[in-house]
C-alpha cells in the first residue's frame, strides 16, 4: 500500500512530494487504523483560498489489500480494497487528514535524510 501526499499552491506556487510504503512501516498497523478512520467519501467540496496550500492524498493499495495481524501469520480484514483520492483545501485538513498527512511527511523526509544525510566536514 502507498499514501502520496503532494502539496500544491501557496504564496510561491511550489509543488512538493511524500510518499510512504505502509508494508514497509516497523508500525504498519496504526497506519491501517488511520487509512480505515479517515472519511474518504465526505469531503465537503469549497475552493482554495488564496496564497494557501492544496493538498491531494493518495491511497494504491497493493495487489491483495488485506492487512496481516500483528504476528503476520495470519490475514485479517480488507484494508481499503480500491484506490482513493481527495483534493483538501488547507483550511480543510483537520483531524484524521492532518495526521496521515503530518505522517507521510514525516516519515518521507526521515526515509530522505537516512538515504543522503547532510554532510558536516567543518
Amino acid at each position: 500500500m502507498k499514501v502520496t501526499v503532494t502539496r500544491s499552491g501557496g504564496f510561491a506556487g511550489l509543488a512538493r512530494r511524500w510518499q510512504v510504503s505502509v508494508e514497509s512501516e516497523p508500525d504498519e498497523e496504526s497506519w491501517i487504523l488511520l487509512l480505515r478512520k479517515l472519511p474518504w467519501n465526505e469531503i465537503a467540496q469549497e475552493p482554495p483560498q488564496p496564497d494557501r496550500y492544496l493538498y491531494r492524498i493518495n491511497y494504491e493499495p497493493r495487489n491483495n489489500a488485506t492487512a496481516a495481524s500483528p504476528d503476520r501469520n495470519r490475514i485479517t480484514e480488507p484494508v481499503i480494497a480500491e484506490p482513493r483520492e481527495v483534493v483538501i483545501p488547507e483550511q480543510r485538513l483537520t483531524g484524521p487528514w492532518r495526521e496521515l498527512v503530518d505522517r507521510v511527511r514525516e516519515r518521507d523526509e526521515q526515509e530522505r535524510n537516512l538515504a543522503h544525510p547532510t554532510r558536516n566536514d567543518g
